[in-house]
């Protein structure tokens, strides 16, 4: 009997619903009875408890397994190698190699792609998010979904564009499974390669995109309380305008915001302007 014999016309597809489980972050599939998985592997062909494993359809290899190295670097080995990674990096594109060689992060194991920046290094302004999404994960570009093109549409309405004036990051390079929100641990050990992005890149005006960036970056606590204030970020070289404003997600579950994010945006204009 075929496996589309087996199942209903109206059941899920199997293989779309393995790759909604992968989209989710589920790691792992767990049995009805309890296994010891620490136990010595079962022999080539056989489950732990002794039963056949399930073998690919033909014509359907088998999923790769991810790489899970990151997961057995300790926290703290892990920030110190990224800090010394980060100061060894002289360039963008050198820094971008380190991130991407970079084991002590167990995100890296669950993402598709790195999500390093987009825009132009060169540009006056610097934003930088939170997080990579679903879709930027798939294309490896921060800020492409349905935020980013939001914060398209709200630079060019003081007329700026990601390609020419602003050069977009994320605290964090890889999307945490699920969009769950990046632990503390997960924050700290990626820190130094946001922090030495900003360094290098060295826009006149940092702007931090949603609370955990301003928090992060800036020290910020309640993003509806500090957005729209002007303070100094310290990249070690010199000292950097910076504000914080309302993330495009939030924008978009509360529209009526976007009246605060629009005097955001209008004081960034005047500052680019020299006018504040």
């Amino acid at each position: 009997m075929s496996l589309s014999d087996a199942v209903s016309p109206d059941a899920p597809d199997p293989y779309e619903l393995l790759s909604w489980y992968a989209e989710m972050g589920v790691t792992e599939a767990l049995d009805e009875a309890p296994r010891n998985h620490f136990a010595d592997p079962a022999p080539a062909g056989e489950r732990g408890d002794g039963q056949p494993r399930l073998r690919p359809l033909p014509g359907r290899p088998a999923a790769p397994a991810r790489p899970m190295a990151a997961a057995a670097t300790a926290p703290d080995d892990a920030t110190v190698s990224a800090k010394a990674l980060a100061r060894e990096a002289r360039t963008l594109d050198e820094l971008k190699a380190a991130l991407a060689g970079f084991e002590g992060c167990v995100l890296k194991a669950t993402a598709k792609n790195l999500v390093f920046a987009d825009g132009n290094p060169q540009g006056r302004v610097m934003m930088v998010g939170e997080a990579p999404g679903a879709d930027e994960d798939r294309i490896g570009l921060p800020f492409v979904g349905r935020s980013g093109q939001l914060l398209d549409r709200m630079l060019a309405a003081i007329g700026l564009s990601r390609k020419d004036d602003v050069y977009i990051a994320n605290m964090l390079p890889w999307r945490p499974p699920g969009n769950r929100t990046p632990t503390p641990q997960e924050v700290a050990i990626c820190l130094p390669f946001i922090q030495r992005q900003i360094e290098l890149a060295d826009p006149d005006i940092l702007v931090c995109v949603g609370g955990p960036s301003a928090q992060g970056l800036l020290g910020f606590t309640g993003i509806l309380r500090s957005r729209g204030k002007w303070v100094e970020y310290d990249t070690g070289a010199r000292r950097i305008p910076a504000i914080a404003t309302l993330h495009p997600a939030y924008l978009l579950r509360q529209p009526l915001q976007k009246r605060l994010a629009w005097r955001d945006l209008r004081a960034l204009k005047a500052a680019l302007d020299g006018k504040n």
